[in-house]
């Protein structure tokens, strides 16, 4: 399972940034995958997830600016991040759970200038 995430840069308040994540065909429509993130000096933290039963969750601290998808046809999940906050600074990092096996991408950094 490989995973990669693009898209991160440097925006100011109330910009827009879309995040995307190219993974192995191996990751099926039917696993989960996830967006994380993790600013300076705390813990990672999950941002929203994405499944086929499940459906879509959002953290509510970026609910009605953020929204995950996902193209199967070209294995990606997306973040389309509006209305982008200081807060929202962090390195962020795709998810996938396949057969109970969590497997990540390499960070992309995300700064939000204020």
């Amino acid at each position: 399972v490989q995973l990669q995430a693009y898209g991160g840069g440097l925006v100011q308040t109330g910009g827009s940034l879309t995040l995307s994540c190219i993974h192995s065909p191996s990751i099926s429509s039917t696993d989960v995958m996830a967006w994380y993130r993790q600013a300076p000096g705390k813990q990672r933290e999950l941002v929203a997830t994405i499944g086929a039963s499940a459906g879509k969750t959002l953290r509510p601290s970026v609910q009605g600016r953020f929204a995950i998808s996902r193209d199967n046809a070209k294995n990606t999940m997306y973040l389309q991040m509006n209305n982008l906050k200081p807060e929202d600074t962090g390195v962020y990092y795709c998810n996938a759970i396949v057969r109970g096996v969590p497997s990540w991408g390499q960070g992309t950094q995300v700064t939000v200038s204020s």
